[in-house]
């Protein structure tokens, strides 16, 4: 490609990163990644009461989250209104656009109209070609504020070859002239966007197939303006498991709520770049991997349907080839925020720092999610006297406190303390009283990590250390 490859991501701040504006944002970075170009960009806050710093703010940090970034400066819709009007009145002067002083009523009567007629809405023209006639002197006198109306094409068609939809057609006699700017001298969003993306350079707008009802209006004002027309590419919606649209329950949440489910960023963009995507049957990508292979042309026209369990497998193969050190780190991120509410601590101490990466390389096998992972490590941070969960209690007082008490001398007696020290214990005991190994091993489960399950029991052993495993089995048979 010889133009420089420009792509922008246009998110409008409703107070987070929604995960299929977190997709947008990827295919956007890939693609303009792929072939050495940028991704800009551009928050549109025209919306003045949902567009709160906090709003912006959280976009900004899920896509830092993701490893998302971008090229220069955000660019604020808002701030540039003065430039949307200034091209509404170059179009006004042209001819391209002209003075609508349609009143509310007028607007209403065609809006009944259409709903007795069963169609869609359809400003009818009325003042398209009525410019400087008495009609307009009546309508000044009376006091009304114009709009400023786009003049469209009533014949023919209007054509978008898309990346993803295919060629897609409009007649241009079902499409009506668009509100440019509104009385109140304020630009529409369709109008903003055009302008924005032009004076961006953007050479190709990659966006949600809920946009593409706006690719053939937003066409007409390129073509009035005598702008080059984008490329476009309009990627169908994400769906839920029941290929209904997405809504919470299916997991249409933040970035923000991922990172505090336990989902890894690397995990997070492997997942999302194949929703809807595809490089031969290959599931697992590097993100420099990514950004060699990633094409439009193998994005599907059929909606992506979101499944937790694929992520979490997905999240799960990530974690095991994630470095000890990485995990405890993205432990470490997530604490202050979800430990509280989970009873878990804000923070880690250095001694349960090093006992969670001894404790790492079976901790990370089991787990799907960080969330998991340090929920079976509650061992490692847990302080005396620990809080059973109800299973835990049933084995305790099941035979389970006799057991340990009969068993406690022969640990205190070791005078090595391992995994394998302790195993060869506690194997010789149950041989000796006449018990599975399971009889003996399950009260000591319980009894040092307050759970009915845990990674391996003897490694659990050895990272708690002797003084802290005899001062909870004591604690037991008090």
């Amino acid at each position: 490609m010889s133009t420089p490859i420009v792509t922008r991501f246009a998110p409008s701040p409703t107070g987070f990163l929604h995960i299929g504006g977190g997709r947008t944002a990827l295919f956007n970075w890939l693609f303009a990644k792929r072939f050495g170009g940028k991704m800009l960009l551009r928050i549109e806050d025209t919306d003045r009461e949902r567009s709160t710093d906090a709003a912006i703010e959280a976009i900004l940090d899920g896509l830092r989250w993701l490893g998302i970034d971008w090229d220069g400066d955000v660019v604020y819709q808002y701030s540039r209104a003065a430039r949307h009007r200034e091209v509404a009145e170059q179009l006004l002067a042209s001819g391209n656009a002209y003075y609508c002083y349609a009143s509310q009523q007028e607007l209403e009567a065609m809006r009944e109209k259409a709903r007795a007629e069963g169609k869609p809405m359809r400003y009818d023209g009325r003042w398209r070609d009525l410019g400087g006639t008495d009609a307009e002197k009546q309508a000044i006198a009376e006091g009304r504020k114009p709009v400023i109306r786009l003049k469209a094409p009533q014949d023919g068609e209007t054509v978008v070859n898309d990346h993803v939809q295919g060629r897609v057609v409009w007649q241009n006699k079902d499409l009506d002239d668009l509100v440019l700017l509104r009385s109140d001298g304020n630009p529409t969003y369709m109008l903003a966007v055009v302008v924005d993306d032009h004076d961006m350079a953007v050479t190709h707008v990659i966006r949600g197939d809920d946009h593409l009802t706006n690719a053939a209006r937003q066409t007409h004002i390129y073509q009035a303006a005598g702008w080059k027309v984008p490329e476009m590419a309009h990627i169908p919606l994400i769906h839920g498991p029941d290929g209904a649209k997405l809504s919470k329950r299916h997991g249409a949440l933040g970035v923000d709520a991922y990172r505090a489910m336990g989902y890894l960023p690397a995990a997070m963009r492997n997942y999302l770049v194949r929703l809807g995507w595809s490089h031969g049957d290959q599931e697992f990508f590097t993100t420099d991997e990514m950004k060699d292979v990633f094409g439009l042309e193998t994005i599907g026209r059929s909606p992506a349907r979101f499944d937790f369990a694929k992520l979490e497998h997905i999240n799960g193969h990530y974690m095991r080839a994630s470095a000890d050190t990485d995990l405890l780190a993205a432990i470490e991120v997530i604490l202050p925020d979800v430990g509280p509410e989970r009873g878990w601590p804000q923070s880690l101490s250095e001694k349960a720092r090093s006992d969670f990466l001894t404790a790492m390389p079976g901790l990370k096998e089991r787990a799907k999610t960080l969330i998991e992972l340090v929920d079976s490590a509650y061992f490692i941070y847990a302080t005396r006297p620990l809080n059973f969960e109800p299973k835990a209690e049933t084995i305790l007082a099941d035979g389970g406190r006799e057991r340990i008490a009969a068993l406690l001398p022969r640990l205190a007696a070791l005078t090595e303390w391992s995994a394998h020290s302790t195993e060869t214990a506690v194997r010789s005991f149950a041989e000796e009283s006449g018990l599975k190994l399971g009889q003996a091993a399950q009260p000591l489960r319980a009894a040092l990590t307050g759970r009915s399950t845990s990674p391996g029991l003897f490694d659990v052993m050895a990272v708690l250390g002797r003084d802290e495993c005899l001062a909870r089995l004591g604690d037991i048979t008090a």
